[in-house]
């Protein structure tokens, strides 16, 4: 295990309700092995080639949370990051509460994306945008820049200059940089904009698939789908997809 930097994107976890089956497609999608968390009964890591991925609970039962991928931001102290979070008229749903050697809460931003809060340490060898770990987040909202406010004072970016988070507004997109490398964005337009009746305000988490094509057929041979078709990014190709359970996540292919 590893020390946590406050204020990063540091981890993303799925919440299900069938572990066994969701954890198969992820394993024939994109090349996952699993094995049993420290945090407890229930909770899962799933690693490639010996790293750590992501991680997966069985929330959706014991908890009665949705089926989704979260990104959970880490914190020095997870209840005082609660009460910032609720003075800026967002919502914990969940905690903090006691998961293993570290504490945990679930919230929803003010426009309603949910996220997570982590104090703690984290699994050794875990870094966004490397390896295998997500190569991208991205939050969907009404407005990036209202959003980025509220992370911003939630996570206290300002406070942390030497912990080298910080983000940059480019267009009608805000991101979020780690010593200088991009690895997260806030996309939407202004409050006065017309909201897209199609979309809904959330985090999307973007795997790496060197093999887009054959990880979209095994996706519908083990029973998930297609929600876009690959269309072409700045950085290779991106679709989206539903897994079986009903979790929302997008690959990104060269």
């Amino acid at each position: 295990m590893m020390d946590s930097v406050p204020g990063v994107p540091c981890w993303v976890s799925l919440t299900t309700r069938n572990r066994q089956a969701t954890e198969e497609f992820y394993g024939a999608v994109l090349g996952w092995s699993f094995e049993d968390s420290t945090l407890g009964p229930g909770f899962r890591v799933a690693t490639r080639e010996g790293e750590p991925v992501a991680g997966f609970n069985e929330g959706a039962v014991s908890w009665q949370l949705p089926v989704r991928w979260t990104v959970f931001f880490s914190v020095e102290d997870a209840g005082r990051a609660a009460e910032r979070i609720n003075e800026r008229g967002a919502t914990v749903a969940v905690g903090p509460i006691r998961l293993g050697m570290g504490r945990a809460a679930m919230a929803a931003d003010p426009y309603g994306a949910p996220f997570g809060v982590w104090q703690g340490a984290l699994p050794r060898g875990w870094g966004l945008g490397a390896g295998h770990a997500p190569a991208w987040l991205e939050l969907v909202t009404r407005d990036a820049f209202a959003a980025a406010l509220f992370y911003g004072e939630v996570l206290e970016w300002a406070k942390n200059p030497s912990h080298g988070v910080s983000y940059e507004e480019q267009d009608d997109e805000v991101h979020i940089l780690i010593d200088g490398e991009t690895v997260a964005g806030l996309r939407g337009g202004g409050v006065e904009a017309a909201p897209d009746p199609q979309a809904r305000t959330r985090w999307e988490v973007f795997f790496r698939a060197l093999d887009l094509d054959g990880a979209l057929a095994a996706a519908e041979q083990a029973g998930g789908e297609i929600l876009t078709p690959p269309e072409r990014v700045t950085h290779g190709h991106v679709a989206s997809l539903r897994d079986p359970d009903g979790g929302l996540f997008c690959l990104l292919g060269p």
